[in-house]
């Protein structure tokens, strides 16, 4: 499958839930022939901080010997902010993965799992206070940023915000680029956080393989020192910079190790520091 045009699709939500903790579909976008976001409706008593993930699933398929059916589960960073009255996810396409060789083909008016105990270690209550806040994401690993950008808090407590998300190719970067775009014409947001609140935002998006505007690993031009110079900031320091990961496994490992050559420290909610990272996150 070649990488697709974006298609929206809205539809009525249904009235009676069948499947238990279920909501309903009622929004999807196709990015590639390996990304898509999907919105749905919203419990009536979910609280989560932006940031945060819940676990969302589908009905597997019967038991060949006992025939009973279990519910499939991964953990979904919730893309959407906290004050959405709606759930956004932003999810790969894995042909053989247990949940999304399923979950792609969902479609408005379906139904999905969601278990409304929200959880996780990206949230403004893990840092100390800072002048300026870096998210580095890979991949689907922009779900969270998705939702701190909509956050009037990030803007609040940040004069800068930097969001860097490096993927393989071009068509991947769609999603983040196209709503850090949308925030200029978001007339909510501009008549809460102030209006031109976006222009706070710093976005450096890079690809490893697709021929790009910028190209290499986010690391690797932080390392000969580019990213910085190409965004007119100082290196990374403790007294003003705070910073949030959500990548692959290889990527978060490597950025704590730069971090704490830095200086930075990593917290928690229990303990806030300078940075944190999501470890629930897999690309």
């Amino acid at each position: 499958m070649t990488e697709q045009t974006p298609v929206n699709e809205t539809t009525a939500v249904k009235a009676t839930p069948t499947l238990p903790d279920a909501q309903t579909v009622t929004e999807i976008e196709h990015y590639t022939d390996r990304l898509f976001r999907f919105r749905c409706t919203r419990p009536a008593s979910l609280r989560f901080r932006s940031g945060e993930f819940v676990m969302i699933g589908l009905m597997g398929d019967p038991h060949p010997e006992t025939g009973k059916i279990k519910p499939i589960m991964r953990a979904y960073s919730i893309a959407s902010p906290s004050w959405d009255e709606e759930l956004e996810f932003y999810s790969i396409k894995v042909q053989n993965g247990p949940l999304t060789s399923k979950l792609q083909h969902i479609q408005p008016g379906d139904e999905i799992i969601l278990r409304p105990k929200p959880v996780g270690t990206l949230v403004h209550d893990a840092l100390l206070p800072g002048k300026r806040i870096w998210f580095f994401a890979t991949g689907t690993g922009f779900a969270p940023f998705a939702s701190l950008l909509r956050e009037p808090q990030t803007y609040e407590d940040y004069d800068e915000i930097i969001i860097t998300h490096t993927c393989r190719e071009v068509g991947e970067l769609t999603y983040g680029r196209d709503l850090i775009e949308s925030l200029k014409s978001d007339e909510l947001l501009n008549e809460v956080i102030g209006e031109g609140f976006w222009k706070k935002i710093k976005y450096y998006p890079t690809t490893t393989r697709e021929e790009s505007s910028k190209m290499g690993r986010i690391t690797d031009l932080m390392k000969s020192g580019e990213a910085f110079a190409d965004l007119g900031v100082a290196p990374l320091n403790p007294e003003s910079d705070r910073a949030m990961i959500c990548g692959n496994l290889a990527f978060n490992l490597e950025l704590k190790e730069m971090f704490e050559e830095y200086g930075l420290e990593e917290g928690a909610n229990s303990k806030p520091a300078h940075y944190v990272v999501e470890k629930a996150f897999l690309d």
